[in-house]
């Protein structure tokens, strides 16, 4: 019988959050997403060499989507590896990883309109230009479905998981069941206590085949918190996992109610236009931390109309 394959977590500083990536140590080693720009060399070359081994053996990239935080370090870490590792990525997402510019004109076309900030183009700029290493293309497209050999029987299979991004993907390893979700399951939010994703119709139909799938472990982007704002670990057995999910699910059947027939309303609140949403949610948050989930999410909905 094959032995388990391994996986390590490996985290990299960044400002008031930790970022995670996941080493898969098969023949064909790969690392699950790769923070920001300075993640390969603080965190996870580092957190390797603390294991016994070199980033250069690494052959995989696997991206679960394309914000800063998780491709930010693809172009260094890729190079880290002497540009030999495959780096993997969804076809919507795609964009984010060649282009700068796509990532501030995601926030210009949705959180900008929410949020009183002159400079905000600007910071936003500024922000990606320091966070991404670099722009490329992938040298493999997704889009759900494919199977990804690791060598040595190993093989991960690509889940579309479309919500967060368009883009977002799982990763499964088969026989095993573990699944790396990245910001798939958002369960309550991280630090701003309330689920980010851009499409809600897409985020509930990917929790749903999640849960069918019953995972094994669910390896998540960060550490999402429950109900009571009490953050869950990066790494959920099959019992931790299923409850996620159900949390996952049990929220965003919440917020679809209360913006049930809702229509928008400008006032002086922070929560401007969805103030009657957080009152009746009881979100007491602050919307404006980027990345601002309250206004991305409420937003989403509000384009179901």
């Amino acid at each position: 019988m094959q032995q388990p394959v391994k996986v390590y977590p490996l985290v990299s500083p960044w400002g008031r959050f930790s970022l995670n990536s996941f080493f898969i140590d098969s023949e064909e080693p790969a690392i699950v997403d790769t923070g920001i720009s300075t993640s390969p060399a603080e965190g996870i070359g580092p957190s390797l060499q603390n294991l016994g081994r070199d980033v250069k053996d690494v052959k995989w990239i696997f991206l679960t989507h394309g914000h800063i935080d998780h491709l930010g370090g693809a172009h260094a870490l890729w190079e880290m590896t002497g540009r030999q590792a495959q780096v993997v990525i969804h076809q919507a997402d795609a964009r984010l990883l060649e282009s700068r510019e796509a990532h501030v004109d995601i926030y210009r076309n949705v959180r900008a309109r929410y949020l009183n900030n002159p400079n905000a183009i600007e910071e936003q700029t500024g922000a990606t230009n320091f966070a991404i290493s670099g722009e490329m293309s992938p040298t493999m497209l997704v889009n759900g479905g494919e199977r990804i050999s690791l060598g040595a029987g190993v093989s991960v299979s690509v889940l579309a998981m479309p919500g967060h991004t368009a883009g977002s993907v799982a990763y499964v390893i088969e026989g095993q069941n573990d699944v790396f979700v990245g910001d798939a399951v958002q369960i309550h939010g991280a630090a701003n206590c309330f689920p980010g994703y851009e499409d809600p119709i897409g985020y509930r139909e990917s929790l749903t085949k999640l849960a069918q799938l019953k995972p094994n472990r669910i390896f998540l982007g960060h550490p999402y918190r429950n109900s009571e704002g009490i953050p869950y670990g990066v790494e959920l057995d099959s019992q931790m996992a299923a409850h996620a999910l159900s949390e996952s699910l049990a929220l965003d059947k919440r917020i679809s109610e209360a913006i049930n027939g809702f229509v928008p309303s400008v006032t002086d609140s922070v929560y401007s236009p969805f103030e009657k949403i957080a009152t009746e949610l009881g979100y007491t948050g602050d919307p404006t931390l980027e990345p601002s989930p309250f206004f991305t999410t409420l937003h989403g909905y509000a384009q179901l109309d």
